[in-house]
């Protein structure tokens, strides 16, 4: 089995081993792809603008992790040339809520009328702006901006309260390019 992944013009792919770094204009992305089971396995060669992703077993695993790896490394390169851009809304139906962000935690308060700050991290280089209603998160690494996403929705989950009820929290509209 075997993937092609075309490295466009101004991206430099690095790849050494099962390391694999991207280098564009919006930064650097590195990652790993060593695992036990893989070794010797899967092959990932640079030849001019592409890079294969190849394995001659035929075990179901190994073909998936080829697939995988090309995706990844898709994902890197979009990262460094466009960026990743998700949006979240904020939404209240009983107590007003605030949200502010300190460095890398994004704290909300006053959620359902709680004394207590819930806490969201950060994850890796992305960035939150708060624009009303409306938080951004950006970030050349989609994992990181994913995950930070996924933590401000976690953040302000409801629980033993009926939801058809209580319909505040924090939610994923969009995601895109910055």
């Amino acid at each position: 089995m075997e993937k092609i992944v075309t490295v466009p013009e101004g991206i430099e792919v690095d790849i050494n081993n099962m390391r694999i770094t991207v280098k564009g204009e919006k930064g650097t992305l590195e990652k790993e792809f060593i695992h036990p089971m893989f070794a010797g396995k899967l092959k990932i060669v640079k030849e001019g603008n592409e890079v294969k992703v190849s394995s001659d077993s035929e075990k179901r695993k190994i073909k998936a992790m080829v697939g995988t790896i090309a995706a990844h490394l898709k994902n890197m390169i979009r990262g460094v040339t466009e960026g990743y851009a998700y949006k979240l809304k904020i939404v209240y139906m009983h107590f007003p809520f605030t949200v502010k962000v300190d460095g890398d935690i994004v704290t909300v308060g006053n959620f359902l009328g709680e004394k207590s700050m819930r806490k969201a991290k950060v994850v890796g280089d992305s960035k939150v702006e708060i624009k009303g209603d409306e938080i951004i998160v950006t970030g050349i690494n989609r994992e990181d901006v994913g995950q930070t996403c996924g933590n401000l929705e976690r953040s302000t989950k409801v629980s033993s309260r009926d939801r058809r009820v209580f319909q505040d929290g924090i939610f994923l509209v969009s995601k895109g390019s910055e």
